[in-house]
């Protein structure tokens, strides 16, 4: 019996009861424009909140990654071609959903030459020819062999806010993420913010995967050496069998301290809490 089944789910780990209506509004409207999302793709326990607020994460570049994370929901091995309709469809359905704020996400595609840093800016771009007003926040992958490239592609094309997750601490990475690597994905959040400081910074951790306090505090400090601005705490959620067990549930307590040595030691904003994922609730960060 893996550990995961040994571990009963505490009481703090629940979803919002959603708007059945609502959430089929926002469905409908990413299958009529061929849309995906990584509320769905990754099994967010709160897509249904997030949908019934009207308001999703868009998953662009398909939704098969070319790696294969332990801990992740998306599917992975040999993705389609560049769907080039595809910004204009994203484009169409912020305007249709009325968004103010607007997450961009991307499966990680190492099989482009560019790791699909243009398609981020066309997709940018469409979004902000319809509406010039909207925010943008995008979490990207660590564009592993053509970081330079991506960051000059962003210096042209920039977001509001820049994130990507740091996941988990250093000593875990072989287990839950053997095609990343921690430093350079540091490296990408710092030489962003040399590029573009007038730009927030963001990274995310999941807790609850076998890393120590220690490691955590650790992580923190690294980020913020690295001037990261926002931070993000949530507990890692099993998404099935043959995904990682978690190896324990971190209390509210527990996160609520996070939090505040997160501030002392710098963040300007922090979500920190079980249920808290990298774009839940991002337009009030």
């Amino acid at each position: 019996m893996s550990k995961s089944k040994l571990l009963r789910k505490p009481s703090w780990i629940r979803s919002q009861l959603p708007s059945k209506n609502k959430i089929a509004k926002v469905e409908n409207l990413l299958r009529i424009n061929e849309l995906k999302t990584v509320c769905e793709e990754a099994a967010c326990p709160n897509r249904g909140e997030c949908f019934s607020c009207g308001t999703a994460t868009f998953m662009i570049m398909g939704d098969i990654c070319t790696r294969n994370c332990r801990f992740c929901n998306v599917k992975h091995g040999h993705p389609m071609s560049l769907d080039c309709k595809e910004p204009n469809k994203l484009a169409q359905a912020v305007k249709n959903m009325g968004l103010k704020y607007v997450v961009i996400t991307s499966v990680t595609r190492d099989d482009l030459e560019d790791g699909g840093v243009n398609h981020f800016a066309v997709c940018i771009k469409e979004i902000r020819q319809q509406n010039s007003s909207i925010k943008i926040e995008i979490l990207t992958p660590d564009f592993r062999g053509c970081m330079e490239r991506a960051l000059d592609v962003f210096e042209q094309t920039p977001p509001d806010v820049f994130n990507h997750n740091i996941e988990t601490v250093p000593r875990l990475y072989k287990k839950v993420c053997p095609s990343a690597d921690y430093k350079l994905s540091l490296n990408l959040l710092k030489e962003f913010k040399n590029r573009m400081p007038h730009i927030p910074t963001k990274s995310g951790m999941m807790l609850g995967l076998g890393e120590t306090d220690l490691e955590i505090k650790q992580v923190l400090t690294d980020l913020r050496e690295h001037n990261v601005d926002r931070l993000t705490l949530g507990q890692y959620l099993q998404p099935t069998v043959n995904h990682l067990p978690v190896e324990r549930y971190v209390t509210p307590q527990q996160f609520n301290e996070l939090a505040q040595l997160a501030k002392r030691i710098g963040f300007k904003h922090v979500a920190s809490g079980p249920m808290v994922r990298s774009s839940y609730h991002a337009a009030s960060q």
